[in-house]
């Protein structure tokens, strides 16, 4: 087994690819319109299947947002440089929601982004990561 995506209920389709791609620097992989069935689907990532995880962003026609509940907790993305990333971020018109710093009781640079609909983004500096 191995991990493919993560779906993720959107309020606004093309504003949510503009945030993952334009702000977050990923790729817009692929997209399905489905107006039958009254949804629209965009795969975006820094990669795709079968190399990397992706996240499919899921329109469902006439809903505007959702409720998040509390069971959701946060994608995480790896980068090089956290407070470069917050910086780059934030330069996009992204919002940066807990400032890098280390995380508490360790030694972990971090930081969390919330995309247009208020999902968190936990990055996590791994010195090795590109980009």
């Amino acid at each position: 087994m191995r991990f493919l995506h993560t779906m993720l209920r959107v309020g606004d389709l093309q504003r949510s690819i503009d945030f993952y791609t334009r702000v977050l620097g990923m790729k817009l992989l692929r997209t399905t319109e489905r107006p039958e069935q009254k949804y629209s689907l965009a795969f975006v990532g820094y990669g795709s299947n079968p190399e990397q995880a992706e996240i499919e962003l899921t329109y469902n026609h006439g809903v505007a947002s959702y409720e998040l509940g509390t069971a959701y907790g946060h994608v995480a993305l790896g980068v090089a440089d956290v407070y470069a990333a917050c910086d780059k971020i934030r330069a996009g018109g992204g919002n940066v929601t807990r400032e890098p710093g280390p995380v508490k009781g360790g030694d972990t640079v971090i930081a969390f982004v919330t995309d247009p609909d208020g999902y968190k983004i936990e990055l996590i500096e791994r010195k090795g990561e590109a980009g």
